[in-house]
């Protein structure tokens, strides 16, 4: 017989701590289906959400790109009339002018324009009555300072014959010499002069008295002739005696002044200023010789300069100064034009300019040939493909292009209107598959960088960081675009704005565009 159970007892847990009653089924506990599973589910959804998201919590720098630039040539046979444009020809690479190098006023002009000229023949000249005075007042200057040169050179010989052989202070020293030697032998004699003078005194002292104590018997004169006799005698007595210490002072001060003068014969100052002086002198006098030879050169030159001489071997384009017509010269401020003579150019050196279209410019490329059409020939003129210049036209939508000619025509002038037809260049390996098209990426010519390994530009990854990529430059292209071989994709995207600061792998954000 089967057991009835009990389901409210099943479904009651027991209490803690408490036994379940015999027979009584324990429920299982559900915490990893509860609890962890959730959890985890939770954690890898936010994992992923902050994975996508890392980049917005990255510091990155703000950036504009550019896209490159697609474009499909078709390739054509070499010489295969690519397109034609509407140009005229002027001299190649520019024409040349003869200018005025000094300022003046044209008096005769030799030359009309179309003339062949040859190098060094006259084309114009200036008057030239005020270059002739001035040339006239230099010579006349010149002479005058050759003249100061040979008498600084004079006196420069006398101070060096001075230094070297110093006769006057010989002399001098000699003279002083023989005053002292005087001195002396005037020195050695007085004490006999005082001698004999004392003896004469004495003599005249007792004469004197005798003829006194004789009183009647000698006469008043001679008494008084006697008496004046001693006293003149006594005073010159005392005169040779007050002479021995003046005479030794004097002595004194001529042996000074001897040796004053040999300690100058020997140092010789005053003959070394004198021949530094003339030496100076001597190189003023140069300096003013090679300013007056200078100014002769100059006024020279400027003579020369009033005849306007042609530069080159040529033909006359055009007459830009007429008789009486004024011209500046060299001056800064004035007009270049205004000194501008003739204009030449080489009749052998032509080239043309031509009006190329915008769209056709992918097709032009430096060495390509051309076939010039004038009116004036009746055949076509060969020529090749230049450069490109480096403006556009905004009117015309166009960019001038220039053409050399190959050995122009005699009649092909300057200014000529021609039609330049631009022919498919050799491509032959462009062509070894069968390929009929080429795909050709340009880029701004700006963005292109230098570096030691070559030309660079700034593109974002595709983990959105800067990255300097190497590429290899063609030769088609614009002033503005400029064709890229290898190194980029057409997905690229060239980075134009924002490069200047930018490091290898640093994050970037696109902010713009650019079409």
């Amino acid at each position: 017989m089967t057991s009835q159970i009990d389901l409210k007892q099943l479904s009651s847990a027991s209490p803690k701590g408490e036994t379940r009653p015999e027979g009584q089924i324990q429920r299982p506990q559900r915490i990893i289906s509860r609890y962890v599973l959730p959890a985890a589910i939770l954690l890898g959804f936010v994992g992923m959400v902050g994975w996508a998201a890392r980049d917005q919590f990255e510091s990155s720098k703000a950036v504009t790109v550019v896209p490159v630039v697609v474009t499909r040539a078709e390739v054509q046979t070499a010489g295969t009339p690519l397109f034609q444009a509407a140009g005229w020809v002027e001299p190649r690479p520019s024409r040349r002018l003869a200018t005025a190098l000094t300022s003046g006023i044209v008096e005769e002009v030799y030359v009309v324009e179309g003339e062949q000229v040859e190098v060094g023949q006259k084309l114009a000249r200036l008057i030239d009555t005020d270059a002739k005075l001035e040339l006239q007042q230099a010579q006349a200057n010149l002479a005058l300072r050759e003249a100061e040169l040979q008498t600084t050179r004079a006196h420069a010989t006398a101070a060096q014959q001075r230094l070297e052989s110093p006769m006057k202070l010989q002399a001098q020293v000699a003279d002083a010499q023989s005053t002292v030697a005087d001195a002396e032998l005037q020195q050695a004699r007085l004490p006999f002069q005082i001698q004999t003078m004392k003896a004469r005194a004495k003599f005249a002292e007792q004469s004197y008295l005798n003829r006194k104590d004789a009183g009647q018997a000698v006469a008043r004169s001679l008494i008084q002739e006697a008496e004046s006799e001693y006293v003149a005698l006594n005073a010159e007595l005392a005169n040779l005696q007050n002479q021995s210490p003046l005479l030794e002072k004097r002595i004194e001060a001529l042996r000074a002044k001897a040796e004053a003068l040999q300690v100058e014969r020997e140092k010789l100052i005053d003959e070394r200023r004198s021949l530094n002086v003339a030496d100076a002198e001597v190189q003023v006098a140069q300096a003013r010789l090679l300013q007056a030879q200078l100014a002769v050169k100059n006024a020279e030159l400027r003579l020369s300069r009033t005849v306007i001489k042609s530069p080159i071997q040529g033909r006359v384009l055009e007459v830009l100064a007429f008789p009486g017509s004024s011209v500046m010269g060299q001056n800064p401020q004035s007009n270049p034009e205004a000194s501008t003579v003739v204009s030449l150019y080489h009749p052998e050196q032509l080239q043309i300019r031509a009006d190329v279209r915008l769209e056709d410019l992918p097709l032009v490329h430096p060495g390509q040939p051309v076939l010039i059409e004038t009116a004036i020939s009746s055949t076509p003129i060969e020529g090749h493909v230049l450069l490109g210049t480096s403006r556009a036209n905004i009117q015309k939508n166009t960019l001038e292009v220039k053409a050399a000619i190959h050995s122009p025509p005699e009649s092909i002038r300057p200014e000529m209107l021609v039609r330049a037809t631009f022919l498919a260049p050799d491509r032959e390996s462009e062509t070894e598959n069968g390929n009929t098209e080429q795909e050709r990426m340009l880029i701004p010519r700006k963005l292109v960088t230098e570096t030691d390994s070559g030309s660079a530009v700034w593109i974002v990854s595709a983990e959105r960081t800067a990255h300097q990529q190497k590429i290899s430059l063609g030769t088609a292209g614009t002033d503005v675009l400029v064709e890229v071989t290898s190194g980029l994709t057409p997905t690229d995207r060239v980075i134009s704005v924002g490069r200047e600061n930018l490091q290898e792998g640093d994050k970037v954000a696109i902010t713009n565009e650019e079409e």
